[in-house]
C-alpha cells in the first residue's frame, strides 16, 4: 500500500521483498490512497520493467498523469487500474480490499490558489483490507473524522491510522513549517476533534499510529505524548511491524 521515497531501504530491509532474479521484483502490486508525493515517488523505483499493476481511484490517476515524470512507468509492463471508492478487488490471491473516501486535498504538489481540505471526492482514500472474517482498515491520511467514515472504522479488528502530527500548530511552533497539521490534510492526535478523543468512542480491536513526522513527540519512548498516546490504547507504528488477522 503506497510506494514511498524510501522504498529502496524497505525492500532491503525485508527479504520477502527481494528481487528473486535481474528485474524479478516480488512485487507485483501497489494500492495507492491518494498522490502526495511521500504515497508515489517510490513507484519510479519500481520502474526496472517488471510487470507491476496499480490500483487507485480515478482522480489520483489523473493527478499522476498529470506529471510527466511519471511517464517513465512503461505502459507494456504498468497497468492502471481504475478503483471505484467501496468497490471489492483483490489485488492478489486470497487478499480482498476495498477504498473509502476520506476527506482530504490535491498533493501539494499540485496545488493552486485556495486550498481545500474537505475533499471526499475519492483523492483521498483508506483502504479496508478483509480477510479470516475480519477487517484491517489503513488511513495514513485523514483530514477529519466525518460520521461517514466514523461508521466505516466502527469495529474494525485493527486500525492503522494518521498519526503525523500531535497538535496542530506543531509544525507552527517548533518553526518547522508555515501550515497547521489540518492545512496539510492531516488532523492532530491531540486537542479538539482530535483522533484520540474521536475515536476512543468507537470499538477497534487494536490501534496503531502510523505515517507519524519526526516532529511528533510520541516518537520519544517514555515521553508524556507517549504515554498519554499508550494509555488510550494506541500503539506506535514502527519500521518492521507485523500483524495478523
Amino acid at each position: 500500500m503506497n510506494a514511498s521515497p524510501d522504498i529502496r531501504q524497505q525492500i532491503a530491509a525485508h527479504s520477502a521483498l527481494a528481487p528473486r532474479d535481474l528485474r524479478d521484483s516480488p512485487i507485483v502490486a501497489v494500492v495507492l490512497t491518494n498522490a502526495d508525493i511521500d504515497h508515489v515517488a517510490g513507484l519510479l523505483s519500481l520502474r526496472e520493467r517488471s510487470p507491476l499493476r496499480i490500483y487507485a481511484t480515478s482522480p489520483v490517476q489523473q493527478s499522476i498523469s498529470a506529471n510527466p515524470i511519471f511517464s517513465v512507468l512503461a505502459g507494456d509492463v504498468t497497468e492502471w487500474i481504475t478503483i471505484t471508492t467501496d468497490q471489492s478487488f483483490v489485488p492478489v490471491e486470497d487478499v480482498v480490499m476495498s477504498l473509502h473516501a476520506v476527506p482530504g486535498k490535491v498533493p501539494l504538489w499540485s496545488e493552486l490558489g485556495e486550498v481545500r481540505t474537505d475533499i471526499d471526492d475519492g483523492r483521498t482514500v483508506g483502504v479496508a483490507i478483509s480477510g479470516n472474517s475480519r477487517t484491517a482498515n489503513y488511513v495514513p491520511g485523514c483530514a477529519a473524522l466525518t460520521p461517514d467514515v466514523m461508521a466505516w472504522l466502527a469495529g474494525s479488528s485493527l486500525l492503522m491510522f494518521d498519526g503525523t502530527l500531535f497538535t496542530d500548530d506543531e509544525m507552527l511552533r517548533l518553526g518547522l513549517g508555515l501550515k497547521t497539521g489540518r492545512r496539510m490534510g492531516h488532523m492532530p492526535m491531540d486537542g479538539e476533534g482530535g483522533s484520540l478523543v474521536s475515536l476512543q468512542q468507537l470499538h477497534i480491536a487494536r490501534k496503531v499510529y502510523v505515517h507519524i513526522n519526526n516532529s511528533n513527540p510520541v516518537l520519544i519512548d517514555g515521553s508524556p505524548e507517549r504515554l498519554q498516546v499508550e494509555a488510550a490504547g494506541w500503539i506506535i507504528g514502527e519500521d518492521g511491524m507485523e500483524f495478523t488477522l
